[in-house]
């Protein structure tokens, strides 16, 4: 479901902008959906550069000249932030393609991180540009289109990324993502800018794993790489300018009470969190400290892709232990407290009422590992994963 309605933002988007920028992780499929959409949503030649080569690299030495070439046409330019010079050129060439009469579908640029490409083009294609982001494989766009072959705890275990999910054997995926890892720390995150040691990278990587689903602590993980709290700093945000990692911020509404104002940290990626904390089996999972962390980050990820931007999220927690998982607030109108269990038989602390008393909750969820839906004490519904995120879909 959500990739289908990106493929439909996407060709509305080329049909209606000059300058479209798909974004997301590296190997989550954003050229093969490009390419296969580009082509029912212009009528019009297209042409391929992957600045990964250093050939096509090299064709834009003097890019205005070569671009220009290529008029009527619609360009697409793949991993684009190792060019961030490229984006007064290219606005120079939307505005002269404007007029001489081509209104839109002149530029899809793809992009595997979001910093670069975001500060370079905020400022130099203000008006000409509209951004998407792809997602590794989500559960309504698996449930949706596979209903009966779905795997949810598959989905879990492995984690979205599509080579990952494919993957004939466990051990297949499991090498994948080891890979992966390796790949992005070694190769992917310097050849992009930042220069960061990548053994250090790694641990910080495999040390923020242990604080998933928690506020982290900067000052103790710098102190064990030996680096200063700023550069720990500097790490997390490299790995959430790349899409690994994401922080969700504590509530800011008003109240009287005293609230934890440190954002907390969620590896994106379950199957890559499982990897960091060498989790080799689904059973090994179920039976590990981290499993309820794991689940939270799980459904978090899949309630924050399925949201409309009308939505807002946060978390929620005060210094007397009030807590809720997840905040959604829709307006004025709608404030939803979300609670995240794992257990089949999910029971709720006094700290979460108390909580949701302090928000004005107009409505209180529980989403839990089963199916089944059904009424607790204090106005809670009960819901599973699917259903939830049909219910958020049907809010924009």
């Amino acid at each position: 479901m959500i990739q289908r309605i990106l493929e439909e933002k996407l060709i509305q988007s080329l049909q209606t902008m000059p300058v479209v920028v798909i974004l997301g992780p590296r190997q989550v499929g954003k050229t093969t959906l490009a390419l296969e959409l580009a082509k029912s949503a212009v009528e019009k030649p297209i042409h391929y550069l992957d600045l990964e080569l250093n050939s096509d690299l090299a064709k834009l030495d003097d890019a205005e000249s070569y671009l220009r070439r290529f008029e009527n046409q619609l360009l697409v330019i793949d991993e684009v932030q190792r060019k961030p010079e490229l984006f007064p050129v290219l606005r120079a060439l939307v505005d002269l393609r404007k007029r001489n009469g081509e209104r839109a579908g002149h530029f899809l640029l793809l992009g595997s991180a979001s910093r670069d490409l975001l500060q370079q083009s905020s400022e130099t294609l203000a008006g000409r540009i509209r951004y998407l982001e792809l997602s590794p494989f989500s559960v309504p766009e698996l449930s949706q289109n596979d209903p009966l072959g779905f795997n949810l705890e598959k989905l879990w275990f492995r984690g979205g990324f599509p080579d990952s999910y494919l993957a004939e054997s466990e051990s297949e995926s499991q090498n994948w993502r080891r890979d992966f890892i390796s790949t992005y720390v070694e190769k992917d995150i310097p050849l992009f800018g930042p220069s960061v040691p990548a053994t250090r990278m790694k641990r910080f990587w495999s040390m923020l794993a242990h604080y998933h689903g928690q506020q982290v602590v900067l000052t103790e993980i710098g102190k064990s790489l030996e680096v200063s709290h700023t550069t720990a700093r500097t790490y997390l945000d490299i790995l959430q300018d790349f899409f690994m990692v994401r922080q969700v911020h504590p509530w800011s509404g008003n109240t009287k009470k005293r609230l934890v104002k440190t954002p907390k940290v969620y590896i994106r990626d379950t199957g890559l969190l499982h990897s960091l904390l060498n989790i080799s089996s689904f059973d090994q999972l179920l039976g590990h400290p981290a499993v309820g962390a794991s689940w939270e980050g799980f459904v978090m990820e899949n309630i924050l892709n399925q949201l409309s931007p009308n939505w807002t999220a946060s978390y929620y927690r005060s210094s007397n232990q009030a807590e809720i998982n997840l905040v959604l607030e829709h307006g004025s109108k709608e404030v939803w407290g979300v609670e995240i269990k794992k257990s089949s038989a999910p029971t709720i602390s006094s700290g979460f009422h108390r909580a949701c008393e302090d928000i004005g909750a107009t409505k209180k969820y529980v989403v839990y590992s089963g199916s089944d839906r059904f009424p607790m004490r204090g106005d809670i519904e009960v819901v599973g994963l699917i259903e939830f995120l049909g219910m958020i879909s049907g809010v924009v």
